[in-house]
């Protein structure tokens, strides 16, 4: 037997329902900290550099995070690895 639910709610709402916390002062912390960053970057080391030592769990994240978003965009793309048929 297979059920699908589907709940139409905006994400506010959903992080609610769920009772995870409300963690928009922090993102627009964390955004302005970024935003301020990069006005003072003369080159990309510069930001690269930043970003690393920002980021959740430093350089272990910023390359999980890279591993990520290759995968995705390979995905979406319909891009197949090897011994996938």
């Amino acid at each position: 037997m297979k059920i699908n639910v589907e709940i139409d709610c905006t994400p506010q709402e959903a992080r609610t329902f769920l009772g995870l916390p409300d963690v928009a002062k922090a993102n627009e912390f964390y955004v302005d900290a970024i935003a301020k960053a990069m006005k003072g970057a003369g080159n990309v080391e510069q930001v690269q550099e930043f970003a690393k030592n920002l980021a959740p769990m430093g350089q272990v994240g910023m390359k999980l995070f890279q591993s990520f978003m290759e995968n995705s965009s390979a995905f979406a793309s319909g891009a197949k690895k090897k011994g996938d048929d």
